[in-house]
């Protein structure tokens, strides 16, 4: 253990006051979007009771509902040929349900490997090939060096009869992040869940989105997915109702996840006011640069991923040892800095700096890694 703890000279946060969350999800979400949502309860306008208490085929929340598919559509430029879904399950669900709607008999599919949660997807696509006899092919993979990595394009071996090729974007456990969208002659399924929104994509690329709410949008409790009319269209028969995308796309066909939606809509209003993904992007390089710029400029602190792979929601890093990562976290904490744990199974420290995370916070955190240095350096 340390043997000389430092007492600093600021007082503790108080925890009871609204602090600096990096947590990696669920994470932060809009100062002001929150307070928009304490001041619509227990009464939303002219209802008469709160909006999670009214019937979800009620002309106030389908209003709710359809304005947050528009705005969803309009920040990544879809066109008519996409469908909008809200769905419940998680990314975890959407590791099945994507081959279960897209894998054809007989046929490939392909993965790209970059860390826990692709993994995950491609045990659930085995699963399904089994059934299907069908074949997962692995294009790439960074499993070799622990995830530290994303794989270069030309190490890529991506089957050209797939049926689509399937990657996650932004790795949270590990912190690495594809900077550039993959080019292949299938369709892309991308797990955006962990940098949706964050930055423009180019929607002419993908066949299929998904990405869970509880990173950059919204709660957990409901997934967006997002499906290209073309590719829904060619989807397996007899599928399960539940689980056949087409289902949600002809009509709203259960209860929704209420509450998540109502408030995923009013983070896209938020995104739409800080002016739209083009804003998200200015607002996170600012964060990225000046925490990046603190790590490479210390022999204390030690980023994890290969500089060309660094995610910019994710930040993960090293101290000189276990015991001093102990202390940092939990000196973090005492001065308002939460959530600074790494994923269990990796350890170390993770600043996960999604958009709603205030470039302030980035600025706290620096500061205090600056002093934290100095005392034990």
């Amino acid at each position: 253990m340390l043997d000389r703890p430092v007492t600093y000279d600021t007082p503790p946060a108080d925890l009871n006051l609204r602090q600096n969350n990096f947590s990696a999800g669920p994470g932060a979400l809009p100062t002001e979007v929150l307070e928009e949502v304490r001041d619509d309860f227990p009464v939303f306008a002219g209802l008469g009771a709160s909006i999670v208490e009214v019937s979800h085929r009620s002309g106030a929340y389908t209003e709710i509902h359809e304005r947050a598919k528009s705005r969803l559509a309009s920040l990544l430029g879809l066109g008519d040929d996409w469908h909008v879904l809200f769905l419940q399950g998680g990314a975890s669900m959407q590791f099945h349900q994507v081959p279960l709607n897209l894998m054809p008999r007989g046929g490939t599919v392909s993965y790209l490997d970059t860390g826990s949660w692709s993994a995950k997807a491609i045990k659930e696509a085995e699963i399904v090939a089994r059934d299907r006899d069908g074949t997962v092919t692995v294009a790439a993979s960074s499993r070799d060096a622990d995830y530290t990595y994303i794989p270069r394009p030309s190490e890529w071996t991506v089957d050209p009869e797939a049926a689509y090729l399937h990657f996650t974007s932004n790795n949270t456990i590990y912190g690495t992040q594809f900077h550039e969208e993959p080019i292949c002659d299938v369709p892309l399924v991308c797990d955006m869940s962990s940098d949706f929104l964050s930055r423009p994509i180019d929607p002419k690329k993908y066949g299929l989105i998904y990405a869970g709410a509880q990173k950059n949008i919204g709660p957990a409790g409901v997934t967006a997915v997002l499906v290209r009319d073309d590719v829904l269209q060619s989807r397996a028969e007899g599928l399960p109702t539940m689980l056949d995308y087409g289902t949600h796309a002809a009509k709203l066909f259960n209860t929704p996840p209420v509450f998540a939606i109502y408030i995923v809509d009013k983070v896209l209003g938020w995104v739409e006011r800080q002016g739209g993904l083009k804003g998200m992007v200015e607002r996170n390089e600012a964060k990225v640069s000046r925490l990046y710029g603190a790590l490479d400029a210390s022999d204390f602190y030690r980023p994890t991923v290969r500089e060309d792979s660094r995610s910019h929601m994710n930040v993960t890093f090293r101290l000189p040892n276990e015991d001093l990562e102990a202390r940092f976290i939990q000196d973090a904490a005492r001065e308002g800095l939460l959530a600074l744990k790494g994923y269990r199974t990796v350890g170390g420290v993770r600043a996960s700096i999604y958009n709603a995370v205030e470039p302030r916070s980035v600025e706290l955190l620096v500061e205090f890694m600056r002093r934290f240095e100095a005392a034990y350096g």
